[in-house]
């Protein structure tokens, strides 16, 4: 029996569709992924299988095969467990296939069943919102998924009770989105520690308030480092559109997991001269974001520039000369 499980992909700071195709079948027992995964996407057949007997609940003795459709786009990340181990009970009818049609799936399985957090749950909650579907996460990204308003967000502890919730013996009732947080101000270091350095104190003001790029330069201990890592506490709170941008791009590189609030402080990065070109400007074969998009909205603060290697500071002059990442 076929079974359709709706799941996502992370393409940058973008969401994309991606379909769990499960498949059993009479023949030899095995368990087969396709559609372009990673390795870690593969070793999914072993977390499922664990994870689905662990949980008490029937696997079969068939052959399996998963494609995730698009197969021409590159699959990451351990978010496929969840909707796979679905897609195998649901090709057993342990699971209706009607209660997955509405739902997008994504989540880590633990071998004994539990669900882990995974990264891009904002974004794929509003992808969820575009297309009209809940969202069935582990209980560790509904509140973060659930700052998208208008998206019903399901948050699991474990499969069993993401299979009692589709199967309707326990619902899992709505995540309320989170309380805001107020701007914490006693988090932020205070330019009134630095005393002196009044022309400095000038340029960096008037270099935020214009959102000029600021190159500080002295002799070592004059202040520099300390002057810049006091700059955020002279920009104001994001706004919340604002705040959902820095949120989206945060979430995607998997930093929000374990708190799930939306940044309403404006981001600090100051990332180490060794860093590489994609670690400082993102990228890679499913690109990821970099430091430079990272600090969106807030502040890129490159401590001992000069050590800094020639090739990742070149990278930065087309961000700089557009105003935006690449």
């Amino acid at each position: 029996m076929l079974a359709r499980v709706r799941s996502a992909a992370l393409f940058g700071v973008d969401a994309v569709s991606v379909e769990v195709e499960v498949d059993v079948s009479p023949g030899l027992p095995a368990f087969t992924v396709v559609g372009l995964p990673d390795q870690s996407v593969s070793e999914a057949r072993e977390r499922v299988r664990a994870a689905v007997r662990n949980a008490g609940l029937p696997f079969p003795a068939a052959r399996i095969t998963v494609n995730l459709a698009p197969a021409d786009l590159r699959k990451e990340g351990p978010l496929y467990d969840l909707p796979i181990a679905l897609g195998v009970l649901a090709a057993q009818e342990v699971v209706p296939l009607t209660a997955l049609a509405g739902t997008l799936v994504a989540g880590e399985l633990a071998l004994d069943g539990s669900l882990r957090p995974v990264a891009g749950a904002v974004n794929l909650a509003l992808l969820a919102g575009s297309l009209g579907a809940a969202v069935l996460l582990p209980e560790g990204n509904a509140p973060e998924a659930a700052l998208i308003e208008d998206v019903r967000v399901f948050g699991a502890g474990s499969l069993l009770d993401a299979v009692r919730h589709l199967t309707g013996q326990a619902p899992l009732g709505v995540t309320p989105p989170p309380v805001p947080d107020a701007p914490d101000g006693e988090a932020l270091l205070d330019l009134a520690d630095l005393k002196g350095q009044s022309g400095a104190r000038r340029a960096l003001e008037v270099a935020l308030a214009g959102g000029h790029n600021l190159l500080l330069v002295g002799s070592p201990g004059s202040g520099k480092t300390m002057l810049a890592r006091r700059a955020p506490g002279l920009l104001p709170p994001l706004t919340r559109a604002e705040a959902l941008e820095v949120t989206r791009i945060h979430s995607a590189a998997g930093l929000l997991t374990a708190r799930g609030r939306l940044s309403v402080q404006p981001p600090y990065r100051a990332p180490h001269h060794t860093v590489s070109d994609a670690g400082l400007i993102g990228g890679g074969g499913v690109p990821r974001p970099g430091e430079v998009s990272l600090a969106h909205r807030g502040l890129l603060f490159l401590d001992e520039f000069p050590e800094f290697s020639r090739k990742a500071l070149e990278t930065l002059r087309q961000p700089l000369d557009i105003g935006c990442p690449v």
